[in-house]
């Protein structure tokens, strides 16, 4: 793999031991889909961050299912009644939801609608559908699924503040074979936990890192940005060069060749309040970086800009508590204002392995943007941070985002594992994979992002 490396100088900030332990990982060669040790830290002192969150799982009952003998105990579904769910209840507060079963390989065909309450008041929400399909996942064999028990689960749906849920599914049937259900039915309530004082919106100023976890998540970003900052701050196209360093990257290539659009601002996992404490403490790499997949989360467009780090640390305990990943899916999220976020930890210029498009995770980087593009526009300033931050980040590979590459599938609905498949340098997530991701409307406007990404990049 080639190195590229600019002399070019470049600020780091330092805090003792942690910018050492920084720089080694940054400069550390990059392999295929490993693990890395996170690098050792001093935790600064500093008061607790007001994060605690906190998951509800409820069964939800198959009614009138018989109970599985000894040859159906590890069937992957049940029969199911004509609908099933879980009655109106009052629960503790929450502000996301999703259902998850236990067979990731299962799959839920039907309806999912929900009603809310929002909390302290008795005004319930109308029915509204989950989308079903949550086809963002870790590749089949990958370390990700060693020795974790992964779900299967529908998207994650924001509903804001609420204190009460109703849910109910209603089995698709057929002619052919009697309706079935996925196997250990939960519905999960997600409370992203308080925002910190000081920590509002796009503009944050959270505490520092408190512990090994959080200074060690925010140690992978050192060349970019001082320890427990919250956010990276944008740079134009001739300083943002010197990110090639930070993705690990060595080459003599002349920076007169490169092409690196200006990095765009990026709010930090301190910045939106992540609990390091949550995920795995090491962080997984892959080769490098030859596309960038772009989803919607599904999780609705109710949602306000100042609610969006929230939002993220709902989705964020979601996929690690309820769908037993390592961290959250994506490598970056995108709010409606166009805010561009730090997803998966390990450092924003380096090729993190996620958890965003089955069958493609190696070699490739997950944006999603906050929101559902099925029937409704993506916001024009959404669709410009996908260019500015594509233009930047597939700059520090040297990949052209107008162009072609080829991916290896790691397996998937759509081709088979080990077929060489053409892909679009920025493709949408239906690109490979069978699904509806990134919606209709938000797909549509990819081939304007890699014209004006590959504008940014000077091209």
């Amino acid at each position: 793999m080639s190195r590229i490396l600019f002399m070019r100088p470049f600020l780091v900030t330092c805090l003792g031991a942690v910018c050492t332990a920084a720089l080694a990982l940054s400069l550390a060669p990059a392999a295929g889909a490993h693990a890395v040790p996170a690098p050792a830290a001093v935790p600064r002192a500093t008061s607790t961050p007001e994060l605690p969150g906190s998951t509800q799982s409820l069964p939800v009952p198959t009614p009138g299912a018989a109970a599985p003998d000894a040859t159906d105990r590890d069937s992957a579904t049940v029969p199911a009644p004509r609908t099933l769910g879980v009655p109106a209840r009052t629960v503790r507060p929450f502000s996301l939801l999703g259902v998850v079963w236990d067979d990731a390989a299962a799959e839920l065909h039907g309806r999912v609608q929900v009603r809310t309450r929002a909390t302290g008041t008795t005004r319930w929400s109308d029915w509204q559908d989950v989308q079903v399909h949550n086809d963002d996942a870790p590749d089949l064999g990958s370390a990700e699924r060693h020795g974790s028990d992964v779900r299967g689960s529908t998207s994650p749906l924001w509903v804001g503040d609420s204190d009460a849920v109703q849910l109910r599914i209603t089995p698709e049937t057929s002619n052919r074979a009697p309706a079935t259900v996925p196997a250990g039915l939960r519905l999960e309530l997600v409370d992203p936990g308080r925002t910190p004082r000081g920590l509002r919106g796009a503009h944050a100023d959270p505490p520092a890192p408190v512990g090994t976890g959080a200074a060690t998540a925010s140690a992978a970003n050192a060349l970019l940005a001082p320890l427990g900052a919250a956010e990276i701050p944008a740079l134009d196209q001739v300083a943002s060069l010197a990110d090639i360093a930070a993705a690990g990257l060595l080459s003599p290539v002349s920076p007169a060749r490169a092409f690196v659009g200006a990095r765009p601002r990026i709010v930090t996992r301190a910045g939106w309040g992540a609990d390091e404490d949550l995920r795995e403490k090491a962080f997984t790499y892959t080769d490098t970086v030859r596309a960038a997949f772009v989803h919607h989360s599904g999780s609705g467009n109710d949602y306000s800009c100042d609610e969006a780090p929230a939002l993220i640390r709902a989705m964020y305990r979601f996929h690690v508590m309820s769908n037993h990943w390592r961290d959250i899916g994506y490598n970056f999220l995108i709010d409606k204002c166009g805010t561009v976020y730090e997803g998966r930890a390990g450092g924003v210029a380096k090729p993190v392995m996620g958890a965003h498009t089955l069958g493609f995770n190696a070699d490739s980087t997950g944006i999603a943007v906050l929101g559902t593009f099925t029937d409704t526009e993506p916001p024009r300033p959404a669709v410009d941070a996908i260019a500015r931050l594509t233009a930047w980040k597939l700059g520090l590979y040297g990949v052209d985002p107008r162009k072609m590459t080829k991916l290896l599938s790691a397996g998937g609905n759509r081709f088979p594992k080990g077929s060489k498949v053409p892909l679009h340098v920025i493709s949408g997530h239906r690109d490979g994979f069978t699904t509806e991701c990134p919606g209709l409307h938000l797909y549509s406007k990819l081939g304007a992002a890699r014209v004006a990404a590959a504008g940014l990049q000077g091209r």
